[in-house]
C-alpha cells in the first residue's frame, strides 16, 4: 500500500474534476454495462471485464459495492442490481471525494444525471470532520450548438451569425465555466489553422445543410474553433484515445500548433486526455502559454497500476501549473471512482518518490499535489476558492 507524506495529502485533497460527463440513473443489463466500459462497440463471444478497465473495476470498485477484491463479473453485476443505480451511484461519487465537477453536456445518447443532479448525488463529503458542498458547473459543447441551429432551420448565408448568437446564449447560461469541441472525432486536427472568410463559411454551410447530418465539415470545424476563441471562455479539445470515429494519426495535439501561434493571448486551451501523445501535449502546455492538459480518460483505463507512469510522461517538462485532473466519467460511475484512484496514487507515488530521492522538497511536492487536484483548475476556470 502507498504511503507517506504526499500520498496523505492527495488523499485528503478535495478535487476539482475539469472534465466529466452525468451517470446513468436506470439499471443496467450486463451488455449495457459491459458497452459502458469501453470506448469502442459490443465485442460478441468476448467481455470487456477482460479489459485493463475492466479488471480494474473487478479490484478496486468492488469494495465500495462491499464485495471482496477481484470479484467475479457476475457476482459484481449483481451486488450492483442489488444495491440500485441510485446507492451505486452515492457510493462512487462519495469515493472519489470530488467537490468540483465541469460537467460536458453535449453527449447524451442516453438520459444521463444534469450537472445539477450530479452534484446532488454526490452529496455532501465529510474530510476530516469538515463537510464541503459539492458544485458542479456545464461545459457547452459547441458541435452540439451548431448542429442544433442547423435542425431549427437556418439559410447557409445566416448561418455564422446564427451559430454566434447561439453560441453567446449557451455560454450566458448560469453555472457555464467553459466550451468544449469534439473537432478530433469530426475532422481530426489537420486543418487550415487560419480564421476562414465569411464567404468560405457560406459555401461550407450551403454543403453542409444540404446533407445535414452531424458537423463534419473542416472548414466549420475551424470556424467553430475560431468562435471559441470570440466567446473568450476556455476551450477543452478533445485529444488522443477515444471511440472508433477517430483517426488516432491525426489526433496528436502537436497539429494544432500553428493554430495554437495564431490565438497566442487569447483564450486557455485544455488538451483533455491525450495519450498516447501526452508528450507532444506536455511540449504545448511548455511553450504556450495559454496551453493546459490533463490525461483523465487514459487513467481509468489504463487503471492505477499504470497510471503513475502516464502521469511522469506527461510531467516530462509540462511546467506544474498546466496539468489538471478530471475522470472523464461517462454513464458508470466507477470510472469517478476509479479516476481519482489512479490520480492520486500515480501522482502521489512519482511526487513521492522524488522527495524520497531528494529531488524534491517535501513542501514542494504538497504544492504541487494542490495545484494538480484543484487548484490550476479552479485558477483557469475563475472558479472560487473552495468551489
Amino acid at each position: 500500500m502507498a504511503g507517506g507524506p504526499v500520498h496523505e495529502a492527495l488523499a485528503d485533497l478535495e478535487l476539482v474534476d475539469h472534465h466529466c460527463h452525468g451517470v446513468v440513473t436506470v439499471p443496467l443489463d450486463r451488455p449495457d454495462f459491459e458497452a459502458l466500459l469501453t470506448e469502442g462497440g459490443r465485442w460478441p463471444g468476448t467481455t470487456t471485464f477482460d479489459t485493463p478497465a475492466g479488471v480494474a473495476v473487478r479490484r478496486y470498485c468492488a469494495p465500495v459495492l462491499g464485495l471482496e477484491r477481484h470479484a467475479p463479473a457476475d457476482v459484481y453485476l449483481a451486488r450492483r442490481a442489488e444495491l440500485g443505480p441510485a446507492e451505486v451511484n452515492r457510493r462512487f461519487l462519495a469515493a472519489a471525494r470530488t467537490g468540483v465537477f465541469c460537467v460536458d453536456t453535449g453527449y447524451t445518447p442516453q438520459p444521463l444525471t444534469s450537472p445539477a443532479e450530479l452534484a446532488a448525488a454526490a452529496g455532501a463529503v465529510a474530510q476530516e470532520a469538515v463537510a464541503y458542498e459539492v458544485v458542479a458547473y456545464e461545459v457547452v459543447r459547441l458541435e452540439s450548438v451548431a448542429e442544433a441551429v442547423a435542425g431549427r432551420g437556418v439559410d447557409a448565408g445566416g448561418y455564422a451569425d446564427a451559430f454566434r448568437s447561439a453560441a453567446l446564449d449557451a455560454v450566458r447560461r448560469p453555472g457555464v465555466v467553459g466550451v468544449k469541441s469534439v473537432a478530433a472525432y469530426r475532422t481530426g486536427f489537420v486543418l487550415d489553422p487560419a480564421r476562414p472568410s465569411d464567404a468560405d463559411v457560406t459555401r461550407a454551410a450551403r454543403r453542409w445543410l444540404a446533407r445535414g447530418g452531424r458537423l463534419d465539415d473542416p472548414v466549420l470545424v475551424r470556424h467553430l474553433l475560431w468562435t471559441a476563441v470570440d466567446l473568450g471562455l476556455p476551450l477543452q479539445l478533445h485529444t488522443g484515445f477515444g471511440d472508433p470515429d477517430i483517426r488516432l494519426h491525426s489526433v496528436d495535439p502537436a497539429h494544432l500548433t500553428d493554430w495554437l501561434r495564431l490565438i497566442a493571448g487569447t483564450i486557455p486551451v485544455l488538451l483533455l486526455h491525450c495519450w498516447p501523445y501526452q508528450r507532444q501535449a506536455g511540449y504545448l502546455a511548455a511553450v504556450f502559454e495559454q496551453v493546459y492538459l490533463d490525461v483523465g480518460l487514459t487513467l481509468h483505463h489504463v487503471g492505477p497500476a499504470r497510471a503513475r507512469a502516464v502521469l511522469e510522461e506527461a510531467l516530462e517538462i509540462t511546467p506544474f501549473r498546466k496539468l489538471l485532473y478530471s475522470s472523464d466519467a461517462y454513464g458508470v460511475a466507477e470510472f469517478y471512482g476509479l479516476g481519482a484512484l489512479a490520480f492520486r496514487r500515480g501522482l502521489g507515488e512519482l511526487l513521492q518518490d522524488r522527495v524520497d530521492a531528494d529531488e524534491l522538497a517535501l513542501a514542494d511536492a504538497l504544492r504541487l499535489a494542490r495545484w494538480a487536484a484543484a487548484d490550476n483548475a479552479r485558477q483557469v476556470y475563475r472558479l472560487p476558492d473552495g468551489h
